[in-house]
């Protein structure tokens, strides 16, 4: 374990890098590591913060339409990871499927790490694909850190699960988006 500040932020930057390679090895020692938990929450959180600087280029030009994105992209994140988990250890586990609720959120809060690039959509003509590309390339994260952290043999099983999370979480923030959402001008 790192015991210098230095060497702290060398292992963040370098499981940030292997979580947006999809390495399977940094989605394991995440996995392993108890006290990553708190670079997990920050993965998260600079993801949620980059969506609503992104969503800028959608036309929220406005302090409290980028809270409100923000704050929603947390949301759907959050949902997302609990209905992942309900599904994958509960409902769908292979036979050695061994998982707490803190492993998964470790993984899975690293499977993030690509959204910091929504940040690029506030970026004239770069909005769609900056959030289109993050979006498939956080699910493909999604699925090596589920397959991961449940100890799944098949890739297939974690696909599965990640895609009917993600569909239901997307589904759910978008409820959320159209009831409580800012008006887009």
């Amino acid at each position: 374990m790192a015991t210098s500040t230095t060497e702290t932020r060398t292992t963040f930057v370098i499981r940030l890098m292997g979580a947006m390679a999809l390495d399977p090895a940094i989605y394991e020692e995440i996995e392993a590591d108890r006290s990553a938990i708190g670079q997990a929450l920050a993965v998260v959180v600079l993801s949620s913060l980059s969506a609503g600087i992104g969503a800028l280029g959608y036309g929220v030009g406005s302090l409290r339409g980028v809270l409100f994105i923000s704050s929603l992209a947390l949301v759907a994140w959050l949902t997302w990871a609990v209905v992942t988990f309900q599904i994958g250890a509960r409902l769908m586990p292979e036979p050695q499927t061994r998982s707490d609720v803190g492993e998964l959120l470790r993984t899975i809060g690293f499977s993030a790490a690509p959204g910091m690039l929504r940040i690029f959509g506030v970026v004239p003509g770069a909005t769609v694909p900056a959030f289109a590309i993050t979006a498939v390339w956080m699910l493909a994260a999604m699925v090596v850190a589920v397959r991961q952290s449940l100890d799944y043999t098949s890739t297939a099983r974690a696909v599965a699960v990640c895609a009917l999370g993600w569909a239901l979480a997307l589904g759910i923030a978008a409820a959320l988006g159209l009831a409580f959402g800012p008006t887009l001008q």
